[in-house]
């Protein structure tokens, strides 16, 4: 419930004023989101014709909206109630599950990219799976401190250091074949990408220190609705 903001003191009504703008615009944006993400995948799945990249593509976006409902559902009622610092243990599971599940988004795009352009790519899937062992397996060391106010920034670091470089590996691969094979319909999935890590790691290393840097993983949603969107827009379609 939102405190009684006494008229006489204009600097706490403006104050609150504008956490109480904040946590309903942020709501707002994160509802959209996973109501957009989890529509579009449940749509490609639907509509996809029987082609199995875009079966996979629709798993793929139900695995980041599922996923990210982990963090932002506790977080939209932690805003409109009591506050962040009152659900530390439900947002720190959230960000482990999401973690792991945008892990699991990145594999299942190696595979979706894979099938498109029907390459084995044999050494480079022991590496991605390699990447993904290591990324998973940081996530659940008790040393992250998920569910505490004091989670320790090494080990932010230390776990986003294989899932960045899985992420390098995305781009690369994404923006090489897109211009080999002439795919223009992936044809900025690789910028989609690029962005979503660069507005990520800033929040990774600086947010502690500046919550304003928090902001950039609006941004960074965005980019993940983009790439969701390529593929519904894609879907049917022959490579």
């Amino acid at each position: 419930m939102r405190p009684y903001l006494g008229v006489g003191n204009l600097k706490s009504d403006n104050f609150f004023g504008d956490i109480f703008m904040q946590a309903i615009m942020e709501s707002i944006f994160s509802i959209a989101y996973l109501i957009t993400v989890i529509t579009l995948g449940c749509l490609i799945i639907h509509q996809n014709k029987g082609n199995r990249q875009y079966s996979l593509f629709g798993i793929m976006a139900l695995i980041l909206g599922c996923g990210d409902a982990f963090h932002l559902v506790p977080r939209i009622i932690a805003l409109n109630t009591t506050g962040l610092e009152n659900y530390t243990a439900a947002l720190g599971f959230g960000t482990l599950v999401t973690s792991i599940t945008m892990t699991l988004f990145y594999v299942t795009l190696y595979h979706v990219l894979k099938t498109r352009y029907k390459t084995a790519w044999n050494a480079l899937t022991i590496l991605v799976y390699a990447l993904t062992v290591a990324r998973i397996a940081l996530c659940l060391f008790p040393q992250n401190r998920w569910l505490s106010h004091d989670s320790p920034l090494e080990w932010g670091i230390y776990r986003n250091i294989p899932f960045t470089i899985l992420g390098l590996l995305m781009i690369a691969i994404s923006f090489q074949m897109a211009r080999k094979m002439n795919d223009t319909v992936f044809r900025f999935l690789w910028l989609a990408i690029l962005l979503s890590f660069g507005f990520y790691i800033p929040v990774v290393l600086w947010a502690d220190v500046n919550p304003i840097i928090g902001m950039l993983m609006l941004p960074k949603t965005c980019a993940y609705v983009w790439i969701v969107w390529m593929g519904f827009r894609g879907k049917g379609k022959n490579t």
